[in-house]
């Protein structure tokens, strides 16, 4: 049976990413040193590494010791460069944002930290973090908003992709690097484009 309280230490955690990254999008300094700043914090509040493994699903077995090498590395600057423009986009923007967290529950794939998020002038918006049970060292496992997992979501894409083009991990490989080219724009042909 799961406590009603389980794991507070979760909602104690996610209520703390939440208020450094509040604290981090409107810092003084130049936009790329927020940039920095945020991507440290999602390196350490983030099991980027596990993630990574997750969404390649079945495939990750098939691919070698350069490969999974590669993929991981792409995976993470994909990531960053996705979170990191959202800073791009609320620059100028009304930073009144609220989240209530709200009580933490364990399943069998981590404990959900549900929340509510309030922007001025928007509806309510639920999101749930997916966080692991260490609560030495906790780390973001998933992000469920509208009720989809969003690493779900991405293993499905790359299964699609990998079916696609005959389960040949570099095809993934090159699409990936695509989307973490700085100067590709629209153009990049990436993962689910």
């Amino acid at each position: 049976a799961v406590a009603e309280d389980a794991a507070p230490w979760a909602a104690a955690f996610i209520r703390q990413v939440g208020n450094k990254i509040a604290a981090i999008l409107p810092a003084p300094g130049s936009l790329a040193a927020r940039k920095q700043r945020l991507a440290d914090l999602i390196d350490r509040v983030v099991d980027v590494q596990g993630t990574a493994r997750f969404c390649l699903g079945r495939y990750w077995r098939q691919a070698s010791p350069q490969q999974q090498h590669d993929y991981e590395a792409l995976f993470h600057a994909v990531l960053m460069r996705t979170v990191l423009s959202r800073i791009s986009n609320e620059q100028g923007k009304d930073t009144g944002v609220q989240v209530q967290v709200e009580r933490p529950e364990q399943r069998q794939d981590g404990v959900h930290v549900p929340t509510v998020i309030q922007r001025s002038g928007t509806p309510p918006f639920n999101v749930i973090w997916v966080v692991d049970t260490d609560a030495a060292d906790p780390r973001i496992l998933d992000v469920i908003a509208a009720g989809t997992s969003l690493r779900i979501t991405i293993r499905a894409d790359y299964a699609a992709f990998l079916q696609q083009h005959g389960e040949d991990i570099d095809a993934l490989l090159q699409a990936l690097r695509a989307q973490a080219c700085d100067d590709c724009g629209a153009a990049s042909g990436g993962v689910g484009q």
